[in-house]
C-alpha cells in the first residue's frame, strides 16, 4: 500500500526518497514537508552539522498544481556540506590518496559493516549508517501525515528522558510547551536538568541517550489485523521505531511498566456508549488492532556511538589497539528522534489506512472511511 525506499550517503550530493501508494488529490506541497524537516534539525545537545544544513525536500514528480496525482511521489533533499567533501564522496575515481576511516567505533555499524560487506575503508559503511538519512525519512513520513490528516489523525511526540533526568509526565501534554522546549519536553523544570546534563556530557566528550514517546489521536477502531503476525499494528510500530538509529527499545502503552500489575490492574475497563476506556494502559491496540484510543508508543535511544573523548577500539586495517574514530558528532538526538519516530508511526498508520480503506482517489479513500465510520456508530447505538 503506502511504501517508499530512500537513498543517499551522510555527505553525498544529497538524499532521494520515492514514495508510493499515495492516493491522487491529496493536497501536498514542499512548505508542509519543510515544517517537519525544520523540526527534525532542531534540539538541545545538535552538532554543528545541524546549523549548516537547511533541509527542504524538493518534490521532484508525483504533484501536479498541489495535488498527488496517484503515481509514485519523489524527493530531493540537497546536502549543502556536499561542497566540503566532493573529493572525499566522488562518484568517480580522484586524483591522490583520500585517507580511509580505519579506527572502528564501538556501537555503531563500522566493524559488522566493514566485515559483512568486505571493506577496507569504513567510510563506506558509516555514510550510509549514518541518521543522516532520517531526514529523508523525515520527509516521508510528512507525506503519510497529510495523509492522515485528512481522516483527522494527529501524530505528536515529546521527550521523556534524557540521560538519568526523567520528566514528570502529564496528560494531556501541552504540545505547544513541547515545541517551544529546545529539549522537546513539557516539563520545565526537568528541561533546566535535561539541558544542564548535556552541558556535563559535552564537557566530557561524552554523549547521551533517553526516552522519547509518541502519541496519535483520532485513530479509527480497526486498523491492523489479529489474523497474521505481519499484520499486527504494534509489531509493525514496533519494527517501524527500532529501525530508528540508536533506537534499542519500544513499548506499546504501559509495556515494561505494566508487567508489575495484577490483569485486574492493567486491562482498561470498556465503558457503553461508544466502548470508550477507563484508562489506556494498551496503549491503543488490542490483538494487533487499534481499539479507538489513542496509539501511545515510547523508545529508548541509546547514547549515540561516536565520542569527542573516543573509547578504545581496534584498527581495522592494522588490528592494533587504538582510539575509535571520532567526527563532527551531536551530544543529544533524542529532541530529535521524537520527530523521526513521529515520521516512522504517520507512516505505518498510512499503510494501515489504506490497507483497510483502498482508494486510488482520496474522493473514493474518504468516502470508504466515512462510510465504515458509520457503520461503527450504527453497532455503537444498538
Amino acid at each position: 500500500m503506502f511504501r517508499f525506499l530512500t537513498a543517499g550517503e551522510s555527505h553525498g550530493k544529497g538524499l532521494i526518497a520515492v514514495v508510493e501508494g499515495v492516493p491522487a488529490g491529496l493536497p501536498l506541497d514542499e512548505d508542509f514537508i519543510a515544517r517537519d524537516l525544520a523540526r527534525r534539525q532542531k534540539g538541545y545537545g545538535r552538532g554543528p552539522r545541524m546549523q549548516m544544513e537547511k533541509d527542504r525536500a524538493e518534490i521532484v514528480s508525483g504533484v501536479r498544481h498541489g495535488l498527488t496525482l496517484g503515481s509514485p511521489i519523489s524527493l530531493h533533499i540537497r546536502n549543502l556540506d556536499w561542497e566540503n567533501w566532493k573529493d572525499v564522496m566522488s562518484i568517480g575515481s580522484v586524483e591522490g590518496v583520500v585517507k580511509p576511516v580505519t579506527r572502528l567505533r564501538p556501537g555503531h555499524a563500522d566493524m559488522a559493516g566493514a566485515l559483512k560487506y568486505g571493506q577496507q575503508d569504513v567510510r563506506n559503511i558509516l555514510e550510509r549508517a549514518s541518521a543522516r538519512e532520517t531526514a529523508a525519512r523525515v520527509a516521508v513520513g510528512a507525506v503519510a501525515r497529510r495523509f492522515l490528516q485528512e481522516m483527522g489523525i494527529e501524530i505528536h511526540s515529546h521527550t521523556v528522558a534524557i540521560g538519568d533526568i526523567r520528566a514528570v509526565e502529564r496528560h494531556p501534554v501541552d504540545w505547544g510547551g513541547v515545541e517551544n522546549s529546545v529539549v522537546r519536553c513539557a516539563d520545565q523544570d526537568a528541561e533546566k536538568k535535561m539541558i544542564q546534563t548535556i552541558e556535563d556530557a559535552k564537557g566530557r566528550g561524552d554523549t547521551l541517550g533517553g526516552v522519547f514517546e509518541v502519541m496519535v489521536t483520532g485513530v479509527p477502531v480497526g486498523l491492523g489485523s489479529h489474523v497474521h503476525w505481519d499484520r499486527r499494528l504494534d509489531g509493525r510500530i514496533a519494527q517501524a521505531l527500532m529501525s530508528i538509529n540508536a533506537v534499542k527499545g519500544v513499548e506499546i502503552g504501559a509495556g515494561f511498566e505494566g508487567v508489575s500489575l495484577p490483569g485486574s490492574g492493567f486491562h482498561d475497563v470498556i465503558e457503553p456508549g461508544g466502548f470508550k476506556r477507563l484508562s489506556n494502559r494498551a496503549g491503543g491496540i488490542e490483538g494487533g488492532m487499534s481499539n479507538g484510543e489513542p496509539i501511545v508508543a515510547k523508545a529508548a535511544v541509546k547514547p549515540i556511538a561516536t565520542l569527542g573523548n573516543p573509547l578504545p577500539s581496534v584498527d581495522l586495517a592494522t588490528g592494533e589497539k587504538v582510539q575509535a574514530h571520532y567526527e563532527r558528532s551531536d551530544v543529544c538526538v533524542v529532541p530529535a528522534a521524537g520527530v523521526i519516530g513521529e515520521a516512522m508511526l504517520a507512516i505505518v498508520l498510512a499503510d494501515a489506512a489504506l490497507e483497510k480503506f483502498g482508494g486510488d482517489h482520496m474522493e473514493e479513500t474518504m468516502r470508504n472511511y466515512q462510510g465504515y465510520l458509520k457503520s461503527l456508530e450504527a453497532r455503537f447505538q444498538k
